[in-house]
């Protein structure tokens, strides 16, 4: 009290004092500005990022940090977008919309087709931060970011192709086409674990076909949402376009909430649990809106009798593991014929042990960390859950003794297809086994689960092919044969039927739901 009443000055300047070493402290721990990860500010970071993209930078609303799941480090901060910019936000893309959509289609085009070569610029650098932000290995971030690149491509050669028949009238004298125009605003919700890549999907499309975007990405990934805005705002920029034609709100269940019951937002294209995408479906339902939905996958490998073992062993591996099990098309279920059932176990599980496990941005590294803590909990719950249901850990089930979320990836034999837990989509790196006999037996236990994106069957046997991929065979979006369940070309369309949603992504004719019908 002493100090305070005789040296006021003082004890102000040393309150000032105290406040900057706080701060500096604090930025000092962040991992963008430790030498080691420079490259981040290549891609216009900073400690401090503004959350919000409009044709203007700000972000009013709740700070968050972000942290690498190899180590639980912070990376940098972001400053989220309050319900007021949101609103602002959409008032600037319904105006930008009425410039878009006076360009024609192909010059459109040419402008995703320089979004496409600014994401090739950056393409090492901005894989690197997907790799450190979300946890995905360094080759798995580049090859997302490539896939942004391969869908402007394919944006850029359809903005040329887009259109509807001229059909017969029956009426003489006159004629029927059909025409399709734009839906006007799309809404774009995305996950974690691909926080490029389902971005850029609908973005170029939805872009050709003469739409304008909002983007709300994972409040988990913002900095990555951040550069990509970035780089996409400069094209647009550099064309004299308004930059909200591209508009990015980083936020929380409150925007997504938002977006999902705004009747300005013409169609909500939600990728994510099933869980959460059923509530956004409903919220769009309610006021007749359009949603286009990616959600869950509870996928199968059908190892038969005569298949390839060659072929099946680095594919279920593969399929299991890339990215620790955090891809909607992870396989996580094996189903194999009793007769080869214990040597493909032996042979999957020695491989597994031969896994390299490591920090993502290493290129030695092949299996890299869970996204979060959450995730780690849920691993080992899952795993308890299976064991009390009646299954064996053949490999794995432990949380690795090092910094960030690792844990060991893990194979389940002994339990019934139906199983609960089998029927559970856990978002991690566990692999259920199971033992059929029949093909009728193995492809019900395909079907019999309440997702639908993803499968495959391993087999020489041609007729098998044909009965798999007919109408009593595998009941998903995507249908593989001698392949693993996971990964996609950008030329089919992407999306899986029940509680997967029904939605379809970037290829084949997927570029209808981002327009509208007129027959004439």
């Amino acid at each position: 009290s002493k100090v305070k009443y005789r040296y006021p000055q003082k004890r102000s300047t040393l309150k000032y004092f105290l406040l900057n070493y706080q701060q500096s402290a604090a930025m000092s721990t962040l991992l963008i500005n430790q030498p080691k990860y420079a490259w981040l500010k290549e891609l216009g970071l900073s400690e401090d990022n503004d959350g919000v993209y409009n044709g203007n930078w700000g972000g009013k609303g709740e700070v968050i940090t972000s942290y690498c799941p190899a180590n639980n480090e912070p990376i940098a901060r972001v400053r989220q977008a309050t319900m007021a910019e949101y609103e602002e936000t959409v008032q600037k893309l319904r105006d930008a919309w009425k410039v878009w959509a006076d360009i024609p289609a192909p010059k459109r085009g040419e402008i995703v087709r320089q979004i496409g070569d600014a994401l090739r610029k950056k393409i090492k650098v901005l894989g690197s931060l997907v790799s450190l932000e979300m946890g995905k290995i360094y080759v798995e971030g580049v090859g997302e970011v490539q896939e942004y690149v391969d869908v402007c491509d394919y944006a850029v050669g359809l903005s040329r192709m887009i259109g509807g028949p001229v059909l017969p009238s029956e009426r003489p004298g006159h004629a029927l086409i059909e025409m399709w125009n734009p839906v006007g605003l799309v809404g774009i919700i995305t996950a974690f674990n691909f926080p490029v890549a389902v971005y850029g999907w609908n973005n170029a499309i939805a872009l050709i076909c003469g739409n304008v975007c909002l983007w709300k990405g994972a409040p988990t990934t913002p900095l990555t949402s951040v550069a990509v805005t970035k780089i996409v705002a400069e094209v647009l920029e550099q064309n004299n376009l308004p930059g909200a034609i591209c508009s990015m709100t980083c936020g929380g269940a409150d925007i997504g909430t938002a977006m999902s019951k705004d009747e300005r937002v013409d169609l909500v294209s939600f990728t994510g649990s099933t869980h959460v995408g059923k509530m956004v479906a409903m919220l769009v339902q309610e006021r007749f809106g359009r949603n286009l939905l990616e959600l869950g996958g509870n996928n199968a490998i059908i190892v038969f009798e005569d298949a390839d073992l060659n072929l099946v062993v680095p594919s279920a591996v593969f399929a299991s593991v890339g990215t620790a099990g955090q891809r909607c098309t992870t396989t996580r279920r094996l189903m194999l014929h009793g007769s080869i059932h214990d040597v493909v176990v032996e042979r999957v599980a020695k491989a597994y042990k031969q896994v390299r496990i490591g920090d993502p941005w290493d290129r030695n590294t092949m299996y890299g960390p869970l996204h979060t803590k959450q995730a780690v909990d849920q691993y080992l719950a899952a795993i308890e859950q299976a064991k009390q249901q009646g299954g064996t850990v053949v490999c794995g089930g432990k949380v690795m003794d090092r910094p960030g979320n690792y844990v060991e990836p893990t194979i389940i034999t002994g339990l019934a297809h139906d199983a609960p837990i089998v029927h559970t989509e856990t978002f991690v790196p566990i692999l259920y086994v199971l033992k059929f006999q029949t093909e009728e037996e193995a492809f019900a236990w395909n079907n019999e689960v309440k997702q639908g994106l993803s499968s495959s069957i391993f087999t020489k046997d041609m007729g098998r092919v044909f009965r798999w991929l007919g109408p009593k065979g595998s009941d998903c979006g995507i249908v593989n044969v001698n392949i693993p369940t996971s990964g996609a070309e950008i030329g089919g369309a992407f999306g899986g039927e029940k509680h997967t949603g029904g939605g379809r992504e970037s290829g084949s004719d997927s570029w209808k739901q981002y327009m509208r019908r007129s027959t004439w």
